[in-house]
């Protein structure tokens, strides 16, 4: 059979943002979202409504911008969870809910406490009650590869009958193997036949989540769950970018199977995914890592000089990578960077494009090269900020060989200037105390991160930092931009505060 759709439901909002540390504020998800339906995504789960109130109110915005992806919820098989999904999701174009129940041995007995009899009656209920909400519903045994089949099978034929469309198998804690998933998945198939789609998601713990699902994709699931840059739990899930390219790429063996992705938005998304979250995939992750289509060796280098394909089995523009990336400059106007942004993926008002512009020019009066990437981290730095309650307008540190590091640090709060100085452990505890001395609020640094966005001694300086504030148990991401790594932090700090403020409203 030629031509069969392989669904691409991203989990990069829901799961991905499991991963530890890699918050997002509901600006940030509304322009991943945004970032995943330009990606082609068939499916978007954007969170778990019940988890939160800023759960339910990005998958409720999200709802509302996104025209052509589903909008997904995820759901508990409990009732206050499956309400809270459906109104979360009722403005969509397309939704779903998703809701699951564990269903094997081990989570019966130790986690829910239940019968396989009395998990099976609150699967069949979960389904009927989303069903009240949505056509599309689709239904997870959750650890589904260490259930018995005889009762995977039991469940599956009720919640079908119950009205779910696609079923869900996941390897909950990556445990299977190619061939067992295979074998699994094939059975199922049989089974089930073609009264529901199949669904894989497949976690990393043993590094098998994509080999798993495309073993899975062989064995006749049509949809699979999986993340940007494999973001999740633990190890994470199975990469999006790399299903999509080995369909893509092994088409010789693939040939039946097409994704509705868009290959070129694929570096763009991951750009975006990392500058957002302060998760950088490893130097030599597949497809988007920044040795991907780098080579060193003398022998690589002089055979890619004379014939790319002789170590290189995809190209670099295949996914939205130019390798050619030094495109503006000091003297570029507003057209040119428009243009560029334009070109790199980005949709700005009229308001974020001046905002932007003006940070490329400062940039540009400091650093000699600029990039792409450097472009990236500008544009996304503007298009997910919060309310700049507190702005940094200038800092002014001692040196601190020959005595105890002092900031002075000045910061525009509600149309006044207010000036205040602090001495700490370091520099950056100096800067940081001053902050808190200025807001009254008090934060405890839980991480700090810093990032060179591009090559070369004149850099801009990526930080991201984690920041408990006060009565807030939940550390609060902040992101800083600048040449001067000190400029950035105190940046980064800022804009935590700002976030944790925002939240308070």
């Amino acid at each position: 059979m030629k031509n069969q759709i392989i669904k691409i439901f991203d989990t990069t909002l829901r799961d991905g943002e499991q991963s530890p540390g890699a918050s997002m504020n509901t600006e940030e998800k509304i322009q991943i979202a945004l970032q995943l339906q330009k990606l082609g995504v068939d499916v978007i789960e954007a969170g778990f409504a019940a988890a939160s109130e800023g759960d339910f109110n990005a998958i409720e915005k999200i709802s509302a911008v996104i025209e052509k992806s589903t909008i997904c919820s995820l759901a508990r098989a409990l009732e206050n969870d499956i309400k809270k999904a459906g109104n979360a999701i009722s403005k969509a174009n397309h939704r779903r809910i998703h809701t699951f129940i564990a269903t094997s041995p081990i989570h019966m007995k130790y986690k829910l406490k239940m019968t396989p009899d009395a998990v099976l009656k609150k699967a069949v209920e979960a389904v009927e009650y989303a069903k009240t909400f949505t056509d599309d519903v689709e239904f997870s045994l959750e650890d589904a590869c260490r259930s018995e089949m005889s009762f995977m099978k039991e469940i599956t034929e009720a919640v079908i009958k119950a009205g779910a469309t696609t079923i869900n198998f996941p390897d909950t804690v990556g445990y299977m193997l190619p061939n067992e998933m295979f074998k699994i998945i094939k059975e199922l198939s049989d089974f089930i036949s073609n009264r529901a789609i199949i669904s894989l998601h497949n976690h990393n713990d043993l590094g098998l989540a994509v080999a798993n699902t495309l073993a899975g994709i062989g064995a006749g699931a049509r949809q699979v769950e999986c993340t940007v840059n494999g973001l999740g739990e633990r190890a994470g899930n199975a990469a999006l970018e790399e299903i999509v390219m080995v369909l893509k790429t092994r088409n010789d063996a693939y040939a039946q199977y097409k994704t509705n992705i868009n290959t070129k938005e694929i570096y763009p998304t991951s750009k975006l995914v990392a500058n957002i979250t302060g998760i950088t995939p490893q130097p030599n992750k597949a497809i988007v890592g920044k040795n991907a289509f780098a080579h060193e060796s003398g022998i690589h280098q002089d055979g890619v000089l004379k014939n790319k394909s002789t170590y290189e089995i995809m190209r670099a523009e295949d996914i939205g990578l130019n390798k050619n990336s030094l495109v503006l400059g000091k003297h570029s106007g507003r057209h040119a960077f428009k243009n560029r942004v334009f070109e790199l993926g980005y949709s700005l008002n009229d308001s974020e494009l001046e905002e932007a512009f003006i940070k490329f020019k400062d940039l540009a009066d400091k650093k000699k090269e600029i990039f792409d990437d450097d472009i990236r981290a500008l544009v996304t730095s503007e298009i997910t900020k919060i309310e700049k309650i507190y702005k940094l307008e200038s800092m002014q540190l001692s040196d601190c060989d020959n005595g105890l590091p002092m900031a002075a640090v000045t910061i525009k709060y509600k149309n006044k200037i207010i000036q205040d100085a602090a001495i700490g452990d370091g520099t950056i505890d100096a800067l940081f105390k001053t902050v808190d001395r200025i807001s009254g609020i008090k934060g405890e640094l839980i991480d700090y991160k810093v990032d060179a966005v591009t090559k070369g001694k004149d850099a801009l300086a990526k930080v991201l930092v984690k920041v408990k504030f006060d009565d807030c148990s939940t550390p609060i991401m902040g992101h800083g931009l600048n040449i001067d790594t000190m400029k950035a932090s105190t940046k980064a700090y800022i804009g935590a505060l700002n976030s944790y403020l925002s939240m308070k409203k």
